[in-house]
């Protein structure tokens, strides 16, 4: 892809007053003192990095970490260097929302915040390790209406050790209460060597024969609410669907800054080093922070277009997917109801959705 044509920019704020046992992402516990330093890196990254986004950013997308944990004067710095786009998310823990805080994202343009919730069972937040309780959620979704910003969404996890099917009822419905425009139903996933995977390892395994079942109540529960099963893990009010997330979904060109942050430009994917020392000091001499590069073969795209794109609700174009698709295969899953294929392309049926990536293997040449 030619320069300047990059609309979807990712940043990350890797800061987080604590690091949960189930948490893999690249994140930095504390160091308020270098908050400020790396929001210099994080600007320094974007002018080198300018010249790929196009004069219209459609989305942007702050996430973490926990971006609200960065210090208040910094946050604000970096958002109001950071070029406009139509749809601005941050990510943020309910914990660290104020009044003060609310008014900050509102006053730069921020017209959509990803709260993480995941529970609003107290026996559950413990074991997650979250600090956050029930009603700072409340409260964080109160402050965030207030300050004017009307994209809201909810993060829930299921599966949680402890967790039963009346549990995951009592999340939705809590969560329901609060009227999010979005909501996000993840299977907790965590990942071996984690400290949550040593603590929790047994009850996790138990949990997996009961994530079929919860993962059907979810569906059922939020499509019956109202909301469009628009992802695999994702739903919404009608038009409210997360734009930067469909952007990945759909194979768009994005750019990401900061640590660890993963970019995809054309047939080329790269990720800047996870470390905070080596990323910092690198830009502060002026130079592109350390990062691996691959190149992706026309297959390889066709692939992970495929495994994405049917994710969706909506018909995936067959052109955009013609070499990954096994067409014996195709006609089978059809045969069995788990497929469609339309005019306007090729869809999971609802069925074929519940089972998902199994289905997705099979279509797989």
């Amino acid at each position: 892809m030619s320069a300047g044509a990059v609309r979807h920019l990712y940043v990350h704020l890797p800061f987080c007053a604590h690091r949960c046992g189930y948490c893999d992402f690249v994140t930095v516990v504390g160091r308020r003192g270098e908050h400020a330093r790396y929001v210099d890196a994080l600007l320094a990254e974007l002018e080198l990095e300018r010249p790929l986004l196009a004069e219209r950013v459609e989305t942007l997308y702050l996430g973490g970490g926990t971006p609200t944990f960065t210090e208040p004067a910094e946050l604000g710095r970096l958002l109001a260097a950071l070029p406009s786009a139509d749809e601005l998310t941050v990510e943020a823990n309910p914990e660290t929302v104020t009044a003060e805080l609310a008014e900050l994202l509102a006053r730069n343009r921020v017209n959509r915040v990803s709260l993480g919730a995941q529970s609003f069972h107290t026996a559950s937040l413990d074991v997650l390790e979250r600090r956050a309780r029930p009603d700072d959620v409340r409260r964080a979704v109160h402050l965030l209406r207030g300050a004017g910003i009307d994209n809201i969404s909810l993060d829930l996890l299921y599966g949680i050790p402890g967790q039963s099917a009346s549990d995951v009822a009592d999340d939705i419905g809590e969560a329901l209460a609060l009227g999010p425009e979005h909501l996000s139903c993840y299977e907790l996933e965590a990942k071996p060597g984690t400290r949550f995977t040593h603590a929790h390892g047994a009850e996790l395994e138990s949990q997996a024969e009961a994530m079929e079942g919860y993962f059907e109540l979810v569906v059922e529960t939020l499509v019956a609410a109202g909301y469009r099963w628009y992802e695999t893990a994702n739903f919404c009010r009608e038009g409210r669907e997360a734009r930067h997330n469909l952007a990945y979904w759909r194979g768009r060109d994005y750019l990401g800054l900061g640590i660890g942050a993963v970019s995809t430009v054309g047939a080329v994917r790269r990720q800047n080093t996870p470390r905070l020392g080596a990323y910092v000091a690198a830009l502060a001499k002026g130079e592109r922070p350390p990062r691996e590069e691959e190149r992706l073969e026309a297959d390889v795209r066709a692939r992970e277009r495929l495994m994405l794109g049917l994710r969706l609700d909506r018909p995936l174009a067959l052109a955009d997917v013609r070499g990954a698709v096994d067409l014996d295969a195709l006609v089978r899953l059809e045969r069995l109801g788990l497929a469609e294929q339309r005019a306007d392309g090729l869809l999971l049926t609802s069925r074929g959705r519940f089972l998902g990536g199994g289905v997705t293997a099979q279509l797989l040449a």
